[in-house]
């Protein structure tokens, strides 16, 4: 691509920010003093990404300038440099813009650095990355397992209220303390709240011999009833020719979903394990097709995901609200699961406020489709407090938008937080066979160095887990020396399309 070629197209670019600077000053008014300049740079960066730049790359490298790949955290600095560093090669005119905050390329790094700082821990050590663990329940009768944890690395304390009661968690928060004061290591603890839970019911089959079953055949092709009625679940029958007889009935935790589903719709149970399709829908039930199953079975209160529907689910439940006040006495971060939109992130914000909980940290959980295409309206309402991270919930995510995307979304959601120099927490399945067996696979230790990109790691629990912390932290230590974030290509992201189409209808 000839120079000059390269210079109109991204002086117009720039041109197009600039144009657009009075608009982001006045969108980023109420945005924390902390996260000001943040936001402004995620906001031009999801401009800059709504242009395809895979075009200009080759030949910005060939002539020694950036090729844009590292733009994220100093969006305009970058931009702005490159071109006028195009008119310097070809003796052209340049006019000083001098009237735009910017952020250079160091300052972006302090940026995030001191947003991790405040969000997580302030100490200096060998790694920036910090580690989180899942705390098991046993550990409130055992202090040895969270002083293992803390010797061996553990920084964050993760106790996750969708399981135990306050008893529990109480007992943990104070053995935390106490291995805090022997250890002299300070332990952020971190709750989670659960959101809805969209699971089957209580299923009870009564087999031919007389035992009590919980769970129900499945085969590709047959049709279910999904109900909102009183159930405990029914088998298909089947004739001589296989021709489906009676369908399988099974109930749902959360009736509003037989409400939001459309014909048409994918449903998917169990960690996608079993997929479905709304093929009729009636006042109080949906009939769905299984068009794939990789188990043979589908078991009481297994997880329902609904990709493409839109779900009229509050993010906090009436349950979240009552846990609200344990979580902002004991915790330093709260982590907001379920979480889709703007409005919900007002909402949590809202109940903070009640609690007078004005210096607890945020943190997002991305972790189903609607939050992934909605996260820059979610990290601009977010800005309005200083402490806040995101955490990619690679379970429930891949699930939702398939498997196969999974790489490209975490990467999508790693670049947009670094434009906005919010923090990362990466999760799910991070050294997960490490910790359950105590041998790692060849997989899973590269996984866990790509978690260097990001501001935290969590592990969850499991027999090995000392050994796992171990690991992760070497690893740590280890790719923290050789890059900080990363260099990417940069084709146009349908994400930073739909967030300006969603303005332009307001």
């Amino acid at each position: 691509m000839k120079i000059q070629e390269i210079d109109n197209g991204l002086s117009k670019i720039l041109q197009y920010m600039v144009d657009n600077e009075k608009t982001i000053n006045g969108e980023v008014t109420d945005v924390h003093k902390d996260y000001r300049i943040s936001a402004k740079n995620l906001y031009r960066y999801l401009i800059l990404r709504g242009f395809d730049l895979r075009k200009y790359h080759d030949t910005l490298s060939d002539l020694g300038i950036s090729s844009l790949r590292t733009a994220e955290g100093y969006v305009f600095s970058n931009l702005y440099n490159v071109v006028k560093n195009l008119r310097l090669i070809q003796n052209r005119p340049f006019d000083t813009i001098s009237d735009i905050e910017i952020v250079g390329y160091k300052k972006s790094k302090k940026l995030l650095k001191k947003h991790a700082n405040d969000l997580f821990n302030k100490a200096r050590k060998k790694h920036f990355t910090e580690i989180m663990v899942t705390i098991p329940n046993e550990a409130a009768q055992d202090k040895e397992i969270i002083r293992g944890m803390v010797l061996n690395g553990m920084e964050i304390a993760r106790i996750n209220l969708s399981h135990g009661n306050f008893d529990t968690w109480s007992k943990i928060v104070s053995l935390i303390y106490e291995v805090e004061n022997e250890t002299q290591q300070k332990i952020k603890i971190y709750m989670d709240l659960s959101g809805p839970k969209i699971r089957t019911s209580t299923i009870e089959i009564t087999s031919k011999k007389g035992k009590l079953k919980n769970r129900i055949p499945i085969i590709k092709g047959e049709h279910i009833i999904l109900t909102k009625r009183k159930t405990l679940g029914k088998k298909s029958k089947f004739g001589k020719a296989n021709e489906q007889l009676e369908k399988a009935e099974v109930g749902v935790s959360l009736n509003e979903i037989i409400e939001d589903a459309k014909i048409g719709d994918i449903i998917l149970f169990d960690d996608g394990m079993i997929k479905s399709k709304v093929i009729s829908k009636k006042e109080d039930e949906l009939e769905l097709i299984i068009t794939d199953c990789y188990k043979t079975k589908l078991s009481s209160h297994k997880g329902i995901n609904l990709p493409n529907t839109i779900l009229n689910l509050p993010a906090l439940t009436e349950k979240d609200i009552e846990y609200l006040p344990f979580i902002c006495k004991h915790a330093d971060i709260v982590g907001y699961s379920f979480v889709r939109t703007g409005n919900d992130v007002k909402k949590l914000y809202a109940e903070l406020e009640k609690n007078k909980a004005e210096n607890i940290g945020v943190v997002f959980k991305i972790e189903n489709k609607e939050a992934f295409e909605n996260l820059p309206e979610i990290l601009i309402e977010g800005m309005k407090r200083n402490k806040i991270g995101v955490m990619i919930a690679r379970g429930d995510l891949a699930v939702e938008i398939g498997f196969e995307r999974i790489s490209e979304v975490q990467n999508q959601i790693l670049w947009l937080c670094e434009a906005a120099h919010v923090p990362i927490i990466w999760a799910t399945q991070v050294l997960e066979n490490l910790a359950k067996t105590g041998m790692p696979t060849r997989a899973e230790i590269s996984d866990a160095a790509l978690g260097a990109q990001a501001e935290c790691v969590m592990l969850n629990k499991g027999p090995y887990i000392n050994d796992a912390i171990k690991i992760l932290k070497d690893i740590l230590i280890r790719m923290e020396g050789h890059s900080f974030k990363k260099k990417n290509e940069l084709r146009a992201l349908n994400v930073s399309k739909l967030f300006f189409q969603k303005k332009e209808k307001l």
